[in-house]
């Protein structure tokens, strides 16, 4: 599929900061072009809106790297998100979820060896994910794993990367790597 948004835009089309921002995020993440970048970059203000907002939910919030990761991966699997996995399956494993722990993700709520933090957080997510709400039942069951603010940043992260994950599909934003 081609991209609707041109994917090498120049210095022109992002200005000077965002174009620099682009080459930094490329470099850390060892890709010639960060693609979401250099999209989404071609709203300067929208992704300036976006980004410390991605920035809080992905690395500055309350849950752990594991849990953001769990919930990154669940949702990039439920929404085929290819550009979503291919990062995020990186950052999980480094963030401690090996490549069984990511299958079991995949596998959902039901998977045999997840614990019942786990089991509770994918139940969350596939509801969020279908249903846009909890039911009162998941919701308890949250409670009893998370305090309120990580409540919150729970349900943020996974919206956030149900939308993200739309935003990839329907801009048709091409994978960074080669696999």
């Amino acid at each position: 599929m081609t991209a609707r948004i041109p994917e090498a835009p120049g210095l022109r089309d992002l200005g000077l900061v965002n174009w620099l921002v682009c080459k930094v995020v490329a470099a850390r993440q060892h890709v010639p072009r960060a693609h979401l970048f250099t999209t989404l970059g071609q709203h300067k203000r929208l992704m300036w809106s976006w980004l410390p907002f991605g920035g809080v939910l992905m690395r500055g919030g309350k849950l752990s790297t594991r849990d953001t990761e769990l919930v990154i991966l669940r949702v990039g699997h439920l929404r085929d998100s290819q550009y979503e996995l291919q990062h995020h399956r990186r950052m999980a494993a480094a963030a401690g979820l090996d490549d069984a722990t990511q299958e079991r993700i995949f596998e959902g709520p039901d998977a045999p060896g997840l614990d019942d933090r786990q089991r509770v957080m994918l139940t969350g997510i596939d509801e969020l994910v279908h249903t846009r709400t909890l039911s009162d039942a998941t919701w308890a069951q949250l409670s009893e794993h998370f305090d309120r603010p990580r409540l919150i940043e729970f349900v943020m992260l996974t919206c956030q990367y149900d939308a993200l994950a739309a935003t990839l599909s329907a801009l048709r934003v091409p994978l960074d790597f080669d696999e």
